[in-house]
């Protein structure tokens, strides 16, 4: 088949699928001979688009046709200008939100076991809340930047960036890390940096006294050197914690229910496991005298109240009763031995 052939064979097989193309598509080819082609479209298209359109013309018109008629979809720069798209502005803050929540996310994933949130991911999760701001807020006086919170969080149904910065939310406060921070939430607090300085403290004292014991450790499992090498360093990374723990009550009087940061938490928790169960190791209670006194006093309180009121009671002289036969027999003897 020549080439003439092939050309008139794609015309032939062309024109049906034309006719289902939308009108827009033929008016940048059609441009030059729009009156001529529209009144000859009717008669006679095939003679109108052998007139019209060039060989490669023909071909590129084929190929777009074939490409909608199989699902295909148009580059960005064939959509039609009156489709909803995003103006570089709006599109360079929904990648930068998108950036931020990525590092984010991975960076809570990271963190979960043992709990590092708070300590590790404050600077990040503020880079988020920072992005989204820019998004919320009206960035200038110009109308760009109302369409571009009304584009990125209210354009739909789903609103996903909405729903990512609400996780972020409950998830920081759940977590309570404000609890770890300063005030404006840029650095972690002089009390929480040293709970984490005694903590590693207190961690590199079992580790070292393990190593050192590594015999008993795998036959006997006798921790005693941990337990008298690295008492007071427990000692006294609990009673830190006790005290933040009384701070944060007297602090959030109104609030029921309120926590420490998850970090300083999940650290103390993880400390009093290996203390207790792993190396079943006891500190002596410094109370011991105080309550041992006070369980002693309430025991003897019966005892002193029975012992009191049998002092302080009246107690009734016994009266010997005589009978009346008895008492005139004795006063009888009594005249005789007188008598005599």
């Amino acid at each position: 088949m020549g080439p003439d052939a092939t050309v008139a064979w794609r015309r032939s097989l062309l024109l049906p699928r034309l006719l289902l193309v939308p009108l827009l598509l033929l008016v940048p080819l059609l441009w030059s001979g729009l009156a001529l082609g529209a009144l000859a479209l009717v008669s006679s298209p095939h003679r109108v688009l052998h007139d019209l359109l060039s060989e490669q013309q023909l071909l590129e018109v084929e190929d777009l046709s074939l490409t909608l008629l199989q699902g295909g979809r148009l580059g960005p720069l064939s959509l039609p200008p009156d489709l909803p798209d995003l103006n570089p502005e709006c599109r360079e803050l929904l990648l930068d939100f998108a950036n931020s929540s990525a590092e984010l996310t991975g960076c809570l994933v990271r963190s979960a076991r043992p709990v590092r949130l708070c300590q590790t991911c404050y600077p990040l999760f503020q880079q988020v809340a920072n992005k989204m701001d820019n998004i919320s807020r009206a960035v200038g006086n110009t109308s760009e930047s109302h369409s571009c919170a009304k584009s990125l969080l209210m354009a739909d149904r789903m609103q996903i960036v909405v729903i990512l910065s609400e996780f972020f939310n409950s998830t920081w406060q759940k977590a309570n890390c404000a609890n770890c921070l300063t005030n404006k939430s840029e650095e972690l607090s002089n009390s929480t940096q040293y709970f984490l300085s005694l903590f590693n403290q207190t961690l590199t004292c079992f580790e070292h006294n393990l190593q050192g014991n590594i015999h008993s450790l795998l036959q006997l499992r006798n921790y005693s050197e941990v337990c008298k090498n690295c008492r007071e360093a427990y000692k006294t990374l609990s009673s830190l914690y006790n005290e933040m723990q009384k701070m944060n009550e007297l602090e959030n009087k109104a609030e029921s229910g309120t926590h420490l940061c998850i970090d300083v938490e999940d650290a103390m928790n993880i400390t009093r496991k290996l203390w207790s169960r792993t190396f079943n190791c006891s500190v002596p209670c410094s109370d011991t005298v105080p309550v041992i006194a006070v369980s002693v006093f309430i025991l003897f309180l019966p005892v002193v109240f029975y012992l009191s009121s049998f002092l302080h009671s009246e107690q009734k002289k016994r009266k010997l009763i005589l009978p009346k036969r008895l008492k005139s027999s004795t006063s009888f003897a009594n005249i005789q031995e007188n008598s005599n």
